[in-house]
């Protein structure tokens, strides 16, 4: 599998190559790990990899790798909670499980990416099992977690688990470097910075990346924001902050270019005193 695009975690590489030149890749991951470690770029190079028509999978190059390495690719759905902060609904997944059992719209395959799948509850988590149990042969799930320990036993049994570790900076990398700068800049001024400081910091969103490292960035931000909620800083303000940074990421793969996240970032830290 071609897997470059994912930085470090080698042993997940080598697994998931072996997997899919062996049987085949399961039709359900859990892919788990801290902000950062890489668990949204995986997820969509495995959704990529699934609808790919290419040679080594994925190949991003034909339409539907290109379809859903950009987020607009029909057959592939992104599920999180019904707002920020709420994890994903018994109903949202008894909706999904409706949804699955309609034939894909271009491929011969359909992806569901669940977010922050470790918060569901136990009603939830058993609406998802009777689907990872009962689902259609075309169906491929992705459970994005943070924590694996918070899915039942049963769920974890039914997928296989691809756990991801924050890859170390190289030493050459000097966009490595600069993107870790701007998401310790942003991460502060996010934590205790006034509006013209978060604006000036977020205007790095905006053109001074290319629009598919946003991702990658945003990850780093969201892993800045949790390390200084560890070391004890304003905890009100670091949990909106890293709503915000998920709500951001989540848009991003959905081609939402850097100027409107910037925007959309100042206006959710100053909609209210805080």
């Amino acid at each position: 599998m071609n897997l470059s695009a994912l930085a470090g975690n080698q042993r997940v590489k080598e697994q998931l190559s072996q997997q899919e030149g062996g049987r085949g890749l399961s039709h359900a991951y859990i892919i788990s790990g801290p902000a950062g470690s890489g668990r949204h770029t995986l997820a969509g190079l495995l959704a990529a990899a699934v609808l790919c028509s290419g040679g080594e999978k994925p190949c991003g190059q034909c339409g539907p790798c290109q379809k859903a390495l950009k987020g607009i690719h029909p057959d592939v759905s992104v599920v999180s909670g019904p707002e920020r902060g709420k994890p994903i609904t018994v109903d949202q997944v008894r909706a999904l499980r409706s949804d699955a059992y309609v034939r894909p719209n271009e491929g011969e395959r359909k992806v569901y990416l669940l977010e922050d799948a470790d918060q569901m509850n136990p009603s939830a988590q058993n609406a998802m099992l009777k689907l990872l149990e009962e689902g259609p042969p075309y169906a491929v799930f992705l459970l994005i977690a943070g924590n694996p320990g918070g899915l039942l036993q049963t769920v974890r049994s039914r997928c296989g688990e691809l756990a991801l570790t924050p890859p170390s900076e190289p030493a050459g990398d000097e966009g490595g470097r600069e993107r870790q700068a701007l998401a310790r800049k942003l991460a502060a001024a996010l934590e205790r910075g006034g509006e013209l400081e978060l604006l000036e910091a977020a205007m790095a969103l905006d053109g001074k990346i290319p629009r598919e490292e946003l991702v990658s960035l945003l990850d780093l931000v969201e892993a800045e924001l949790a390390r200084r909620a560890v070391q004890g800083g304003g905890r009100r303000r670091l949990l909106r902050a890293s709503g915000l940074v998920r709500e951001l990421n989540a848009a991003a793969r959905l081609n939402v270019n850097g100027g409107q996240l910037a925007g959309w970032l100042c206006a959710g830290m100053f909609q209210s005193n805080l």
